[in-house]
């Protein structure tokens, strides 16, 4: 049976309820279901819900705003303890035998453990050998220490680490969003001085077209997809630009709309939808603007009295040839000046993205692109409409707000002087990919890892498994067990630190939203006990490690302890931040001051958005002998771009078939029909995938809505295929334009 007539017809709808029923008639059921009402905000996506109106219930006051990506995450986290005897019976090389999937489902950590050199199995320690192994780890030169963080974690926790780093003499503060928003981040704060959101949840509300672009939204972020259906009803356009055609993003039955969407089988989410060449965005934008400019629908008057250098832009698009243009991103002129007069037309246009667009080798010129198409059409600075980067992990930007970047703000930078009593090490520091590129030459001794799956996440996972084994030491702060955890071993020590999650926590935290809406986390209660676990929040870990490496001067670490005092320097030291130094007294939750355009004045230095050429990119392929297969085979040249499936978070896997796009497995490879006819193979044929890191065997075809010339597999088991070709500008790797090599032995 061919597998397109056995996936849904539409996004989201049933099989979402019914994971939600079987999830609710589980053992764990009623605890889920007191997790989910807890005042916290959710653990999966950005698009923030949670916190103090209550768990359900969103920064405007609308219910039902919680999906089956919140049931996964908190179902994970709701797993029993690892069986005690289970480190001392299975070895590490048992465990780097396991998926990402198998790792998950081994449950909850409970202690701490250590790995040491030439040991064959974990073995349980005590916190006070974890605090001795840590003074000694973090008494190296400053250069030498570096640290990964995640988007689970707090505010409060990340503002922490960014301190005892640069505390100790180290910028090397490598984030899990340098694999991922880098690009916008470097892109909108070029164009407009912010690096995040212009647009807020209630401005989303007012715009009457939405151009999504390079993200599967009813996968990762789904409760978006209620905004976009509510958008349709009114009459609004959404506009869809993806190399896939992904089903959810036709049609999608919601479950907060039971008559309208779910019972109707669905809503209609896309009026146009364009598949471009994987990496040929910038072209597709400058396409897009140029049919703005031929059509005489650019706003001539916005552009002279809120931006510089449009003029330099409008006349490189007016230079461009259609034919270069059309060729490089594979559509027509007729579909690109449709959607040009589409969006011109429009009143409120909201540009909105994910990694699509960032992990490209020229993502910031992607970001600057679509930024410059909203200058020329006045689409930035006013309600409803403006740049709007889709993030990932559900405090991933919290994270960078804290101070955990190496870009950090002059004026962070100076409040953080003034606080630790010394000027801050001018070295630029370590990104995510620099950081691995410096441990494979051995100039890292120390690695803390505060959340996420620094190994797994990486393109060349031998290089990272590599790098990481140069470390004399890594400290991995975790809840559940990952790849990384049995991949990325240290030369010396490896640790592995059980901590309290979001809605544990002995004390409140916040975190914030992709939209700049920062939520205040409750208090909670593990349903893990003293008898069956040991475990520390990930602020007492830190401060403690702090307070023994640093004692009481200038900074009293012990004190931070006191989650309210870290917020009162928070206050004090990070823009836009004032109102968290009230927050545990008024409780109030709040929008951050200073990003959120609703008229034409930018955080330039001038007020005036900052308008720049971006240039075509260069998309050529290697041929057939780069790849040196084997002769006389069947074999087909293609750009994959790797993702996650509809059950995953990040390096998470949840569930390992794809019943959306029609991929049973972890192991296939999605192909356009014509592309799988015209080199000679056959659906569920297994076929050997080549790139320029490495290989993979026995891979399954799979039709399904690709672009021709353009494939999909799962991340992070293709990451094995390829190296890290990074944006130069953003550190970001390209892992959505990858070469690759299908051919059957």
């Amino acid at each position: 049976m061919n597998s397109s007539s056995q996936k849904p017809q539409t996004g989201g709808g049933l099989p979402l309820i019914q994971y939600w029923a079987e999830q609710t008639l589980s053992p764990q059921g009623a605890k889920l279901w007191q997790t989910l009402n807890h005042k916290s905000a959710c653990l999966s996506c950005a698009w923030g819900t949670g916190g103090q109106k209550g768990g359900f219930i969103n920064e405007a006051g609308e219910y039902l705003q919680r999906c089956a990506k919140s049931v996964e995450a908190i179902a994970a986290e709701l797993q029993p303890p690892i069986p005690q005897g289970f480190w001392q019976q299975y070895s590490v090389a048992e465990l780097q035998e396991l998926s990402s999937l198998e790792c998950d489902r081994l449950g909850r950590l409970s202690y701490p453990l250590l790995l040491e050199a030439g040991q064959t199995h974990y073995r349980r320690i005590s916190w006070q050998e974890v605090y001795e192994i840590g003074d000694r780890a973090f008494r190296r030169e400053g250069d030498r220490l570096a640290s990964y963080s995640s988007g689970r974690s707090s505010n409060e926790a990340a503002y922490l680490l960014q301190l005892f780093m640069r505390a100790s003499g180290s910028n090397n503060l490598a984030d899990c969003s340098d694999l991922c928003h880098a690009a916008s981040g470097v892109g909108l704060k070029q164009v407009f001085g912010s690096g995040t959101s212009m647009v807020s949840l209630e401005s989303l509300k007012h715009s009457d077209c939405v151009v999504l672009i390079g993200s599967n939204a009813p996968a990762n972020h789904p409760r978006l997809m209620n905004e976009l259906i509510k958008l349709r009803d009114r009459g609004g356009k959404v506009i869809i630009i993806n190399p896939q055609l992904e089903i959810g993003l036709v049609k999608f039955a919601s479950p907060a709309f039971p008559i309208k969407s779910l019972l109707k089988g669905g809503s209609d989410i896309s009026s146009l939808y364009l598949q471009p060449i994987p990496g040929s965005d910038t072209a597709l934008f400058i396409g897009l603007q140029k049919a703005a400019i031929e059509q005489d629908l650019i706003q001539l008057d916005y552009l002279q009295s809120y931006t510089e250098g449009w003029e330099e832009v409008v006349s490189y698009a007016q230079e461009q040839s259609w034919d270069y243009i059309t060729q490089t991103c594979g559509l027509s002129r007729e579909e690109i000046e449709e959607v040009g007069y589409a969006i011109a037309t429009s009143d409120k246009v909201v540009f909105a993205w994910a990694m699509g667009i960032t992990q490209q080798a020229n993502g910031v010129d992607n970001v600057r692109s679509i930024a410059n198409l909203a200058l020329l059409t006045g689409n930035a600075g006013k309600l409803g409409a403006g740049t709007m980067p889709i993030r990932g992990h559900s405090n991933v930007q919290g994270v960078g707000s804290m101070g955990v970047t190496i870009r950090l703000k002059e004026e962070i930078k100076q409040a953080l002087s003034q606080l630790l009593g010394h000027d801050l090490k001018e070295t630029q520091g370590y990104d995510t990919r620099a950081l691995i590129d410096a441990a494979f030459t051995n100039k890292i001794d120390t690695l803390f890892c505060l959340g996420g799956n620094l190994y797994a996440a990486n393109p060349d996972l031998n290089q990272a498994r590599k790098a990481l084994s140069q470390i004399e030491t890594i400290f991995y702060v975790a809840t559940k067990p990952n790849l990384g955890h049995f991949h990325g071993l240290a030369k010396q020590n490896t640790l592995i630190l059980p901590v309290f999650n979001r809605f544990e926590n002995p004390h409140k935290t916040t975190t914030e939203s992709g939209n700049n809406f920062v939520r205040l986390n409750d208090e909670g209660k593990s349903h893990l006990t003293q008898q069956n676990s040991d475990l520390v929040s990930e602020v007492e870990l830190l401060t403690e490690i702090a307070h023994r490496r640093h004692g009481e001067n200038p900074v009293q670490w012990r004190k931070l302890q006191d989650t309210s005092y870290i917020r009162e320097l928070i206050a004090k030291t990070i823009p836009g931040y004032k109102k968290i130094g009230e927050i545990d007294t008024t409780q109030a939750e709040f929008t951050i001051s200073g990003r959120i355009f609703t008229e034409p004045k930018f955080a330039t230095d001038s007020g005036k958005a900052k308008m720049k050429i971006t240039p075509l990119p260069d998309l050529s392929l290697p041929d057939r002998a780069s790849f040196n297969i084997p002769k006389n085979c069947r074999s087909l040249i293609l750009i994959l771009g790797s993702g996650r499936s509809y059950t995953q978070h990040n390096t998470v896997v949840y569930r390992s078939a794809d019943k959306f796009r029609g991929m049973p497995h972890r192991y296939c490879i999605l192909m356009n029909a014509g592309d799988v006819k015209k080199a000679g193979f056959k659906e569920h044929e297994k076929v050997n995938v080549k790139g320029d890191a490495g290989e993979l065997q026995e891979i399954e075809i799979i039709c399904g809505g690709m672009r021709e010339g353009a494939a999909f597999m799962f991340y992070p088991e293709a990451n094995i295929l390829f190296t890290a070709n990074v944006d130069r500008q953003s550190g970001t790797p390209a892992y959505k334009r990858v070469p690759i090599c299908i051919y059957k032995p």
